[in-house]
This record gives structure tokens, sequence and C-alpha cells, in this order.
């Protein structure tokens, strides 16, 4: 059974679950990297430090996986949780904001690895008109209806100010913009249809920084 079918059948999986299958991904990944064909939920549990009932767990909302006294196989597992997170397909991308946040993420490989395919980089900036981010000429804001036109653009990334993003992100929407993955500090609001994922790169400092501060409680 793949993603697709459990939505069709309205079997609701928790956010939860979906928050932990692209760390099983990567675990999987670096697995099947090593050479290994088989592995247990036992061993999988001490690897990434989730329970084995967890795992188990988990991988139930998409019929098991895995067969009692055998474990499970690390490549089909590896493909079959790429497809229930749409890996199977290549997604096209576009980033707002050519500063230095949307060049790092232009730059980053690993994305075309997965099938997210870069296809531009816009920004309001005129001294960024025409300059190169590895494969990608930074093209002005006028052209990004045309873009994502002759693209098919599914995905937008956001890497602007605050202040803007709202109005951007519902111009992305109103030319078809299936989902957003938003870096700008603020929560969007989108329709029912379009996916966002909000991303707030100070919260895992702050969530660092409270760990830290117990931790020296603890040893006071």
């Amino acid at each position: 059974m793949y993603w697709g079918q459990y939505k069709m059948e309205g079997k609701g999986i928790s956010q939860a679950v979906i928050g932990r299958l692209p760390r099983y991904f990567r675990y999987l990944g670096e697995l099947r990297d090593e050479g290994v064909e088989r592995i247990s939920s036992q061993d999988l549990s001490r690897r990434m430090q989730v329970t084995a009932s967890q795992i188990r767990q988990d991988f139930n909302n998409f019929g098991g996986f895995g067969q009692q006294g055998y474990g499970y196989n690390v490549e089909y597992l590896y493909e079959e949780i790429g497809r229930i997170l749409g890996l199977d397909q290549h997604h096209h991308l576009i980033i707002i904001g050519a500063g230095h946040l949307g060049q790092a993420l232009a730059n980053y490989m690993n994305f075309e690895k997965r099938g997210f395919i870069m296809q531009g980089i816009f920004d309001i900036d005129p001294k960024l008109f025409g300059m190169r981010v590895r494969n990608l000429e930074v093209e002005p804001m006028e052209l990004v209806e045309q873009r994502i036109r002759e693209r098919n653009i599914d995905i937008a990334v956001l890497t602007i100010p605050k202040h803007s993003a709202v109005e951007v992100a519902d111009r992305l929407i109103g030319c078809g913009i299936k989902a957003i993955w938003n870096f700008a500090h603020v929560d969007l609001q989108v329709p029912e249809g379009v996916q966002v994922e909000n991303v707030h790169l100070s919260d895992s400092l702050m969530k660092l920084s409270y760990t830290i501060s117990c931790y020296e409680k603890q040893k006071g």
C-alpha cells in the first residue's frame, strides 16, 4: 500500500508519524549504502534511539513492511517509505529571495538526489539580476508567473522578509503553486488544497538554549 491509497481510504495518519518518516528514510539510506540487506526493529531502534515498539507502530500505519522473526528488507523499506513521501516523483521548485539563505538552498545538491529540482530563483533587487547561483540565474519577480507556467512549478521556497511573505504567497498560490516551503518569520495561512511548511530557524536555536539551560541547572 502506498501513501495515496491511505488518503483515498480516509485513514488518518498523525503528523507525528509523518514527521518521523524522513528520519527513517535517511537512516535506511545509510544502511543501504553500507550494504545492509536486512534489519530488525531492535537493531534499527539502537541506531535511531527510538523504541522498537514505536518503529513497529509507525510502520503498521502503512501495512507493516516486516515479517516477525525475519526483520525488514532494507532496500524494500527504503523504497516504500520513499514512495509514501512522494520521492518517486520529481518536484519542480523555485526560490523567492536570492539572499544568503536562498543562495545556500540553491547550492544544496542533495535536493536533486531526492527528486526536488530547482528551476529558478527570483528577487526584487536589480543588483542581483543576472547573478548565477550554481546553474540558476537570478530573475526579477516580474517574471515569476510566466516561469511558473513554463516550468510546471509546484513548490515555492520563500526566503524573504516577513513583511512581504503573505503578499508573495498569495501571488504564488494564484499562479497555481501547490506547496510552499516558508522560511519567512511568519506562519502562513493558506487555502485548502495548498500545503505549507513553516520553518523557523530561530526556534531550533531556542530549543537548544532551553536544553543547555536545563542541563546546566541539573549539574548545579
